[in-house]
């Protein structure tokens, strides 16, 4: 089923064209770093919230079309939830795109069910999108980055580049059996360690650069936190 279209700006060919995308399929992927070392530090610190090891790795979870969005504030509930920067591969109209978004995450629910925990939570994206094509030879040079205001503080807090994630063809035909991301689905790539350790943010601002076509996607949004009553 899809949810309701989400309004892009697709940068092509020195172009910048509005472009409304259905979201059919939204799936989070998860563990798909190519450095088994940088993966396990992942792992590990999940485990020290006490989220238990994955089944499988890479492995995808499946969540409602409806909360990818391009707002800049979310809601959650209670003060458990962070984000995650993370590329985002969009299938449209034939052509494959990549943008950048938050696997934002209650990292409470996470701890007894991992699923659950990322249904609960929005999954900000920004609003501009890249043709895979135009950075396919140079891919494993961009650069994922996020920074969290924690305490009033503006921090870095995830850096790297996609040559330490799975690439595209890859990623896709583990969870589909073919190197074409469906029409309609949007992919979240997945994502590095977070400096310092995972920790909430009021607000959370993420990044996809590009130092070859010395280019860049950026967006943010505010958290606010719901009180839990009960």
């Amino acid at each position: 089923m899809y949810a309701a279209p989400v309004e892009f700006v697709v940068h092509e060919q020195g172009r910048k064209v509005p472009h409304s995308i259905q979201i059919g399929d939204l799936i989070i992927a998860g563990w798909t770093g190519r450095d088994p070392v940088a993966r396990d530090k992942h792992i590990k610190e999940l485990e020290e919230l006490g989220i238990a090891p994955p089944a499988s790795t890479p492995i995808y979870y499946r969540v409602a079309a409806s909360r990818l969005t391009t707002r800049t504030a979310i809601e959650c509930s209670d003060e458990n939830s962070s984000g995650e920067v993370e590329f985002v591969l969009i299938k449209s109209g034939g052509k494959l795109y990549v943008g950048v978004g938050s696997d934002h995450t209650d990292r409470k629910v996470e701890t007894y069910n991992i699923t659950v925990s990322k249904q609960i939570c929005d999954k900000p994206v920004a609003p501009e999108l890249w043709a895979v094509d135009e950075v396919a030879a140079h891919w494993d040079q961009l650069v994922l980055r996020s920074f969290a205001t924690i305490g009033g503080e503006r921090v870095l807090y995830q850096e790297g580049t996609l040559s330490g994630m799975l690439p595209p063809a890859e990623l896709i035909e583990r969870e589909f059996g073919q190197a074409c991301l469906p029409e309609g689905a949007a992919l979240f790539g997945g994502t590095f360690a977070a400096k310092g350790g995972i920790r909430p943010a009021t607000r959370f601002e993420y990044e996809l650069s590009d130092p070859v076509l010395n280019r860049s996607i950026s967006s943010g949004y505010d958290v606010r936190t719901l009180p839990v009553l009960g």
